[in-house]
């Protein structure tokens, strides 16, 4: 299955996603902002199929996380996650460099779906 990238500065958040990802068989490794994802990603023993990362966080946010990635990594696909109205809209800033932008709250099956779509369409399984 897919290594997975799961970026989110709330545990009570990344905790569920990452049981639900794990659930589908997936290895996950977690970041609590953009910097942390950053080092995550320069320094990993593996290299990872997908990022998913919430937009709002302290530090660095998610969507200069996916500009910076994008620049280092084009064509590296990502999913984002947010909250709120207005980060939504910011995202649509980034159309071709993301995969989705789901909004938050979601059922985990729902979550579960979206990335399992991600990953099929890019040749990963899901």
């Amino acid at each position: 299955m897919a290594r997975i990238l799961l970026v989110d500065d709330e545990p009570s958040v990344r905790a569920p996603l990452v049981r639900a990802l794990q659930l589908d068989g997936h290895h996950v490794a977690e970041a609590t902002d953009g910097a942390d994802a950053l080092d995550k990603l320069a320094h990993a023993d593996i290299g990872f199929d997908l990022m998913i990362s919430d937009i709002r966080m302290p530090v660095m946010d998610g969507i200069a996380l996916t500009l910076s990635v994008a620049a280092e990594r084009p064509g590296f696909p990502v999913v984002l996650m947010t909250g709120y109205a207005e980060q939504r809209e910011r995202a649509r800033e980034l159309e071709g460099l993301v995969e989705d932008v789901l909004t938050k709250p979601f059922p985990l099956a729902e979550f579960r779906a979206a990335i399992r779509t991600v990953l099929e369409r890019r040749g990963l399984g899901g």
